[in-house]
């Protein structure tokens, strides 16, 4: 790679385009060179305003321009986008970190191609924790989810099975199951409980609720370890963001503290 990392962003939603305004105001030793998007125009005039405006490219012709790409689009494709990332031997960045939990297939893949697969904490906490503890002997990992009713409507989960979210007026549990179902029924939801199993004792493992609750404004997660090293109970209740309820303010963020640490002389935390 080059001293200055060139970064592709796939996606210019609620989470590619606050990413993309950050390193287009400057990052040092990264630069945002592309994007592939769906409506060209539409992410023309998005960035009309930027400094330095990047290339509009096809995915498949992202890994010629970029170092790293960064995966910010609808579950629909995230294969396409991960096949295009991993094949070309670049650092794929997923937002949508739950989409490899059934296609864990694509690690081995890196493994052959020299790709690396960086998931960033997303709107979580205490995933250095979560590793370090799992390094030992761990007995349960739990993580309780609770969004505003239209944060949660539309999943493929709750359509399945005809439940409805939004006349809700007090907390419902929606889900209780695995890290690994949960993903595939939330697909826009939980992809913090997808981080927290691949950190942590895997999918299997990893329990998961998740409530709809009319009396938050924030999305909460809780999360619970036990182990022999550590007990943990941790947090975190996250803005949604405006432009998409799904997730929130923090996500974009964190893919940009990931990026951050790929190149700084000071990285804090394992």
């Amino acid at each position: 790679m080059s001293e200055t990392y060139t970064v592709g962003i796939v996606g210019l939603g609620a989470i590619g385009l606050q990413l993309a305004r950050a390193l287009d105001a400057g990052v040092p030793g990264l630069k945002l060179t592309a994007v592939a998007v769906r409506d060209a125009e539409k992410a023309r005039a998005a960035m009309k305003d930027f400094k330095d405006r990047p290339l509009i490219l096809d995915i498949a012709k992202l890994p010629r321009e970029c170092d790293i790409i960064v995966e910010c689009a609808p579950s629909a494709i995230f294969e396409e986008v991960a096949h295009a990332a991993i094949e070309a031997g670049c650092v794929f960045i997923p937002s949508s970190c739950g989409q490899l939990l059934p296609r864990m297939h694509l690690v081995e893949r890196a493994k052959e191609t020299g790709a690396r697969i960086i998931v960033p904490t997303g709107a979580l906490l205490g995933l250095d924790a979560v590793r370090a503890a799992a390094e030992g002997d761990v007995e349960s990992v739990t993580i309780q989810t609770r969004k505003p009713p239209i944060g949660l409507e539309g999943a493929p989960y709750l359509v399945k099975h005809n439940i409805q979210v939004l006349g809700v007026t007090e907390p419902t549990l929606v889900f209780k199951g695995n890290a690994f179902d949960a993903a595939q029924g939330f697909p826009a939801n939980v992809n913090v409980a997808a981080a927290l199993a691949m950190a942590g004792v895997g999918p299997e493992r990893t329990m998961v609720e998740i409530w709809a609750d009319p009396g938050v404004t924030r999305n909460t997660h809780t999360i619970k370890v036990e182990a022999a090293a550590a007990r943990l109970t941790m947090t975190i209740e996250n803005v949604p963001s405006e432009a998409n309820p799904r997730t929130g303010k923090i996500t974009g963020l964190s893919i940009l503290a990931c990026l951050r640490g790929l190149v700084s002389t000071l990285k804090v935390g394992s």
